[in-house]
């Protein structure tokens, strides 16, 4: 049976181990901290992404293939780990969405549900929000609960076989002619059979270390969660580059900051009241809600919103699946297809020439 190693314990890599793992393939996970708690964990589990009408082409695929799959995803995975990880479908609400019509022509080309609000039925689906001309709802937009789904997919995938190191960082690798043979880790060398290194923000300085530079990034976002009564806020709100995800138990995300600041993730008050002052523009109410938490999490940035994901250009047993940004929730299960079809032969969900490591810059 091949083994292959996967670096990262993310959304991206736990999704990939499960259709590797499926596939008969022996699979091991590494992560340089805990399974499951850094970009993945910290995300506000929208899938969708945010304005996709604003996004690059490439992004379509994955994302509408992953929003297919997702349904049936959650459903495997309760009933594997017997967590349930709250898939809603809550919509999408843009009250006075400037580019209606843009987001009308992308809504056309694929086949995606949008309906136009006047003011009154704006105020009829969402009642908490201030007074609006009128909005855009996608009504088929989901979120899930984040944590809840990257335990469900752990539990799952440990009951399958698949084995866990968490706390091994992997510092560089050793090679022979096309092929990657160890991974060197701060537990020592690691022998590699397959390798896919799905590190988000720390991708692209773990890739520098076999000769591909990748334009990833970490770009910081700050979420606070107040709460509200259940049912106070309905959908998912987006205004610009804030948004508002409520949860089923009256939880709301209030997020979220975009910080290119390196590998810090600290959370200063400033970004809290900012992210306050935000929410209560949306929702008034929202400025006297309790205070719940208030984090940080890494993005995995590239530089033309795209990710990676395909092989690596000289190591024939490398791939890559890092840099989705903003989205990777959202485009894990159609990137960790891609991957499998990679690492066990068959055909990919999508054309995965966009994705390419080797594609021109952007710009």
């Amino acid at each position: 049976m091949a083994h292959v190693s996967i670096v990262g314990g993310g959304i991206i890599g736990l999704l990939a181990a499960r259709e590797l793992r499926a596939a008969g393939l022996d699979v091991t996970v590494l992560d340089r901290g805990e399974i499951g708690r850094e970009a993945s964990w910290a995300g506000s589990g929208i899938l969708s992404p945010l304005h996709p009408w604003r996004q690059p082409q490439a992004i379509h695929p994955l994302s509408l293939w992953s929003q297919r799959a997702y349904p049936d995803l959650v459903e495997a995975l309760a009933d594997e780990s017997g967590i349930d990880p709250q898939l809603t479908v809550s919509g999408l609400l843009l009250p006075d969405c400037p580019d209606a019509d843009a987001a009308g022509e992308w809504a056309a080309q694929w086949r995606v549900p949008t309906e136009r609000l006047d003011a009154a039925a704006l105020r009829t689906a969402e009642p908490a929000l201030v007074a609006h001309a009128g909005g855009l709802l996608l009504p088929d937009v989901a979120q899930i609960r984040n944590p809840r789904l990257l335990r469900a997919a752990r539990v799952a995938l440990e009951r399958a076989g698949v084995r866990f190191e968490e706390h091994c960082e992997v510092l560089g690798f050793a090679t022979r002619g096309t092929r990657v043979v160890g991974l060197d880790t701060r537990h020592g060398r690691r022998p590699v059979d397959l390798l896919l290194v799905a590190g988000g923000a720390w991708s692209g300085q773990l890739l520098r270390a076999c000769g591909i530079d990748l334009p990833i990034a970490p770009v910081r976002g700050q979420i606070l969660a107040l709460q509200t009564p259940p049912g106070h806020v309905r959908h998912v709100l987006l205004a610009e580059d804030h948004y508002l995800v409520p949860r089923r138990d009256g939880l709301v995300l209030a997020g979220s900051t975009v910080e290119h600041v390196g590998f810090d993730k600290a959370v200063p008050p400033s970004g809290a009241a900012s992210l306050r002052a935000a929410a209560a523009r949306l929702v008034p109410d929202l400025a006297d809600a309790p205070q719940v938490a208030h984090w940080a999490g890494l993005r995995p940035g590239s530089a033309d919103g795209v990710p990676y994901i395909g092989r690596h250009p000289r190591f024939e047993n490398l791939v890559v699946s890092a840099g989705h940004y903003r989205s990777g929730l959202t485009l894990a299960p159609a990137s960790a297809a891609v991957i499998r079809a990679l690492l066990a032969g068959g055909r990919t969900p999508v054309d995965a020439t966009p994705y390419r490591l080797e594609r021109p810059p952007a710009g």
